[in-house]
């Protein structure tokens, strides 16, 4: 049987939509947090001048802004890999370390960068 096309095939996910996914995710998480929190805040020590609403918005927005910043950058760090995670763990238990030059670690990133520029104007 001949293999599928390459245009069938599914891709992983960009560099842009895991960050997009990282943020959705750290703000739901942070809206979460911020509603416990803020609600536990507001049964202490009362809701103060503004009201219940505005004060428990702020503790849920502010919650969720930060959730998605962090999150988000540390999808795209997470996930910024050549190598599927187990092939990346098994390479740093049986290989010696690889240490680069700055400049080689530039110009690594500006490859990965024109290729997935070139895969997304090619879509």
């Amino acid at each position: 049987m001949p293999p599928m096309p390459a245009a069938n095939r599914a891709q992983e996910p960009s560099t842009w939509q895991k960050r997009i996914m990282g943020a959705m995710m750290g703000g739901g998480v942070g809206l979460t947090i911020g509603f416990i929190f803020g609600s536990y805040s507001i049964l202490r020590s009362g809701a103060g001048p503004r009201g219940f609403l505005a004060t428990l918005s702020q503790y849920m927005l502010s919650s969720a802004a930060t959730f998605s910043f962090f999150l988000a950058i540390g999808s795209v760090i997470r996930n910024d890999a050549l190598l599927p995670p187990h092939m990346e763990a098994a390479r740093l238990q049986l290989l010696p370390p690889l240490v680069r030059s700055k400049a080689e670690g530039a110009m690594l990133m500006r490859a990965r960068w024109d290729a997935e520029r070139a895969r997304r104007t090619a879509a």
